[in-house]
C-alpha cells in the first residue's frame, strides 16, 4: 500500500477548516460570506516564513515595527460586525500585512485601505499581488484623519485602538454607514460599533472587550 504525503499546502487548507470547525463557528460567527472568505484567504502568506507554522493558532502574531495580525477569530468577528455587501464603499484603517484587506476584498468590490507604516504597506502590496488579488487601493498616511477625498463610506474598518472614536472618521461615514473599530487604552478596549441612520443621527455600542495596538495619529 502506498501512503500519500501530505504538501504544506494541504496541511494549511486542513488549518483553515480545522481554523473555522474550532475558533470561529463555536463563538458564533455565521454569516456564510465571512465563513468563506476566511476559508479562501491563505493566512500563512502574511506571516513571516518562520512563524507560518503558527499562521492558525488562536492568537494574534507579531508581523514587525510593533505590529501584529489579528487573531483570526477577532478578523472574522470585525468582518462580521461590519454587515459588508458587495456594493459597500469600504475604508480600512490600518492595513499591516493585509489579511483583514484580503478578507475585505472578498467581501466587497473595492476596499480603501491606509496604512501608516511604509514598510508594512510595501509587503501588503507584495502578498495581495501574490493572491492576485486587485480590488484595493492602499495609500501610506494617518489612518485617524481617514481618506476625506474619497468620503463618505459605507463602512468603515479600524484595525487599531485610538483613546476615543475618530471624530473625521464618524464624518465621512454615509448615512446607513457603519464603522467597526476598538476603542480605549490599553487593557480596557471595548470592540465598538458606530452606526449612522439615514437621518444622519450617529448610535454608538459596545460589543466586548478587545485588545489591538494603538492607533497613531496626528
Amino acid at each position: 500500500m502506498t501512503t500519500l504525503q501530505q504538501t504544506p499546502k494541504d496541511s494549511y487548507a486542513a488549518a483553515r477548516r480545522e481554523m473555522i470547525a474550532r475558533q470561529l463557528l463555536p463563538r458564533g460567527i455565521s454569516d456564510a460570506r465571512v465563513l468563506r472568505a476566511m476559508g479562501e484567504v491563505p493566512r500563512e502568506i502574511f506571516l513571516p516564513a518562520q512563524n507560518r507554522s503558527r499562521a492558525y493558532d488562536d492568537g494574534a502574531q507579531a508581523i514587525g515595527d510593533g505590529q501584529t495580525i489579528s487573531q483570526p477569530y477577532v478578523v472574522a468577528w470585525m468582518s462580521e460586525l461590519l454587515q459588508a455587501q458587495a456594493h459597500h464603499k469600504t475604508l480600512e484603517i490600518g492595513t499591516g500585512c493585509g489579511y483583514q484587506t484580503a478578507v475585505l476584498c472578498k467581501l466587497v468590490d473595492h476596499v480603501y485601505t491606509i496604512e501608516r507604516i511604509a514598510r508594512l504597506a510595501e509587503g501588503a502590496q507584495d502578498n495581495l499581488r501574490t493572491l492576485k488579488l486587485s480590488n484595493y487601493s492602499l495609500r501610506v498616511g494617518d489612518g485617524s484623519r481617514g481618506w476625506p477625498e474619497l468620503a463618505p463610506f459605507d463602512r468603515i474598518l479600524c484595525a487599531a485602538a485610538p483613546a476615543g472614536i475618530p471624530p473625521a472618521l464618524v464624518e465621512q461615514l454615509a448615512p446607513g454607514g457603519r464603522l467597526v473599530l476598538p476603542v480605549g487604552p490599553q487593557g480596557r478596549q471595548e470592540m465598538t460599533v458606530v452606526m449612522r441612520d439615514e437621518q444622519g443621527a450617529v448610535n454608538v455600542e459596545q460589543r466586548g472587550p478587545v485588545a489591538f495596538v494603538p492607533l497613531i495619529g496626528g
